[in-house]
């Protein structure tokens, strides 16, 4: 079983920064891929941003591509999700995922989800 606790969302101002974190815990955290996905009011859930096991080649939706960074601090089994630039447009329930196969874009392709962080971009 895994665990997954996001936080660090809140109310910024267009332009601002925040950064979300994802703590992984569970007997099999060094064997998933994570991914962070958003949904916001009256739309479906759509992928951010995913990182691999190994933690190499991020990827990341084309709509926050130069603007968000994934990365992973193993010591910690924390994923971490920097929003820089935010956008009006941003605004949603973001949640982090774990899937046991390699990462993916698609929100069906992930076993586990944390109960989500509110981001809301203000303009």
């Amino acid at each position: 079983q895994v665990q997954l606790v996001e936080s660090g969302g809140g109310l910024v101002q267009a332009g601002g920064s925040l950064r979300l974190s994802c703590a992984v815990s569970g007997r099999t955290v060094s064997r998933v891929a994570v991914g962070w996905f958003r949904q916001a009011p009256g739309k479906e859930r759509e992928f951010v941003a995913g990182i691999s096991r190994s933690g190499g080649n991020p990827y990341y939706a084309d709509s926050v591509k130069g603007r968000f960074t994934i990365s992973r601090e193993n010591a910690k089994n924390t994923v971490y999700l920097q929003m820089n630039r935010l956008k009006p447009e941003d605004t949603a329930v973001v949640y982090c995922a774990a899937s046991i196969l390699s990462v993916g874009s698609n929100w069906y392709e992930y076993d586990y989800w944390g109960q989500g962080t509110q981001v809301t971009v203000s303009s």
